[in-house]
């Protein structure tokens, strides 16, 4: 299921990352490529370890932990945290599916690529092609969202960063293990979280289907949930 988070960064927010990241010295995006993926991987990236990329990535991580989409939609269990790149001319990344196993940056833990993230810096009109294109059972979509937005899609897809043909596509990148490995599962999850919220709204927290509902949607996570 491909998910489209809005506002995970305010315009300010952005501006403020575009302004700290035009000190930085950008490196080979091929640094955190796998073997196969380095050969179609064209881009540029902040270096893991610059002090500013922890910066910007804890920003990152401290706003997604109060969104309550994301939080619905992702179930997280832990995030590698968030790298930065950036697509000019002629750059792109070929169609790949992510390493499914990656080192949490700064430690020796690892975890499981359940679900991709990309969070836009650049606004759609600042830059041609470049779009994010991802694969699943109905086709290929084409994704280019407003900055401050992520896209949130299972890392088992088929994707790709279309070539750049002017301008400059600045993001945010990175992968999440989820408390609930099956992507199946995970949305079910999500639309029961979501019918229980609107009827939250209508009806009351003490109403008698919203209990029955919220009483499911905890057993269920009892019953799929990996910790």
């Amino acid at each position: 299921m491909i998910h489209h988070i809005p506002n995970v960064l305010s315009k300010e927010q952005v501006q403020y990352f575009r302004e700290e990241m035009a000190k930085v010295e950008w490196v080979n995006g091929k640094v955190t490529a796998g073997t196969l993926s380095a050969t179609v991987k064209q881009n540029q990236q902040l270096s893991e370890d610059h002090p500013v990329t922890h910066h910007l990535s804890n920003i990152i991580l401290e706003s997604l932990g109060q969104h309550p989409l994301f939080l619905s939609a992702a179930l997280p269990l832990d995030i590698i945290p968030p790298l930065f790149n950036r697509y000019e001319k002629s750059e792109a990344f070929g169609f790949h599916v992510d390493n499914s196993i990656r080192r949490i940056r700064g430690s020796n833990d690892r975890l499981r690529t359940d679900l991709s993230c990309t969070l836009f810096l650049s606004e759609p009109e600042e830059y041609e092609g470049g779009d994010l294109v991802v694969e699943d059972t109905y086709g290929y979509h084409e994704i280019k969202l407003p900055a401050g937005d992520m896209i949130l899609y299972p890392s088992t897809s088929l994707h790709e960063v279309s070539p750049v043909i002017s301008g400059c596509r600045m993001a945010s990148f990175f992968w999440l293990q989820s408390m609930i490995r099956d992507d199946a599962e995970r949305h079910i999850l999500f639309n029961l979280d979501q019918t229980i919220q609107t009827l939250r709204t209508q009806l009351g927290d003490q109403h008698t289907e919203v209990i029955q509902l919220t009483s499911l949607y905890h057993n269920l996570m009892r019953k799929w949930a990996e910790l």
